[in-house]
C-alpha cells in the first residue's frame, strides 16, 4: 500500500514572526508562529516546517525559546531549520522539542554534517533543504536562503545527500516560489524517481490543482506550502478532500 501524501505548511520566521516573499524577496507579515501553527495541527495539517530565515545570513542560532513553545502547542511532527551547523544545534533543537532539523546552507558547505546527524541521532532526524534555480537548463544550489550561488546540481547534491545518510530532501525551486503557478514536477519528478528517500515539493502552490499535479506528475511524496495557509487562500480539510476525491492516498 501507498504510504500516505503529505501536507506540510512552513512558516519562514524573522524576528519572531511569521513572514512569506516572492522568489524568496519583498517580505510581508502573515502571524505568531505559535498559533498559526495550532491552527494548521487542528485543520489537520500533517507536519510544519519552521524555518529561521535570516539564521545562516546573520550569522547566528535557530529561536531555542520559540521551538519550545511550539513543541508545548503542537501535537504533529514538526521540522525545524536556518543556523544549524552542528550536532549541538542539533541537539538544542530535539531537546527544546523539535522532531527534526533542516539543514541547508551548512550541508553544502560541509556534507559530512549529514553523516554525523544520522550516525547520531538516526537519519529520520536529518531533512536536507535544496534551494535551487534552473538557469540555462542546469539546477544551480543556492547558499543563505537564496542569497549566495554554488557550483552544486541539484540533482548530484541530491543523491550525495541520500547517500550520506539523509532521511528526506526538502527541494524547493527558487523560480517557481510564491509565484503560485505550480511545482517544478519535471525537477521534481527526476528526484523522485531516482533518489531512495522521500522527497517533500517547495515553491508554487497556488490552487488546489497544483497540489495534486504535484502528487501525479512530480510524483513528490509532500507539498509544501506557506502564503496559500497562511492567507486562507486554500483551507488545508477543503484541500485534502479534494486530493482524497482524486485518488490521492492522504489522511483526512
Amino acid at each position: 500500500m501507498a504510504l500516505a501524501k503529505r501536507i506540510i505548511p512552513c512558516l519562514d520566521i524573522k524576528d519572531g514572526t511569521t513572514v512569506k516573499g516572492t522568489n524568496f524577496v519583498n517580505l510581508r507579515e502573515a502571524g505568531d508562529p505559535v498559533e498559526l501553527g495550532k491552527q494548521y495541527s487542528e485543520q489537520g495539517a500533517d507536519e510544519l516546517v519552521y524555518l529561521d530565515i535570516t539564521a545562516s545570513h546573520e550569522g547566528r542560532k535557530t529561536f531555542t525559546a520559540l521551538v519550545e513553545r511550539i513543541a508545548r502547542e503542537i501535537n504533529i511532527p514538526f521540522t525545524v531549520g536556518g543556523g544549524i551547523n552542528e550536532l549541538a544545534d542539533v541537539e538544542r533543537m530535539l531537546m527544546a522539542g523539535a522532531d527534526k532539523v533542516s539543514i541547508n546552507s551548512a550541508a553544502l558547505r560541509r556534507p559530512e554534517l549529514i553523516d554525523e546527524i544520522a550516525r547520531h541521532f538516526g537519519s529520520q532526524v536529518c531533512v536536507v533543504a535544496i534551494d535551487a534555480r534552473e538557469e540555462e537548463d542546469k539546477w544551480t544550489c543556492y547558499l543563505n536562503g537564496g542569497r549566495i550561488p554554488t557550483d552544486r546540481d541539484l540533482f548530484d547534491w541530491a543523491h550525495e545527500a541520500n547517500e550520506r545518510g539523509a532521511g528526506e530532501i526538502l527541494f524547493t525551486s527558487m523560480n517557481h516560489d510564491g509565484v503560485k503557478q505550480g511545482f517544478a514536477n519535471d525537477a521534481l519528478r527526476q528526484l523522485s524517481d531516482t533518489l531512495s528517500i522521500p522527497v517533500i515539493a517547495s515553491g508554487g502552490a497556488g490552487r488546489r490543482e497544483h497540489f495534486l499535479d504535484v502528487f501525479t506528475e512530480g510524483h513528490a511524496d509532500a507539498a509544501l506550502a506557506a502564503s496559500v495557509f497562511h492567507f486562507g487562500e486554500i483551507p488545508i480539510p477543503e484541500l485534502k478532500q479534494y486530493l482524497s476525491n482524486n485518488g490521492i492516498e492522504i489522511r483526512l
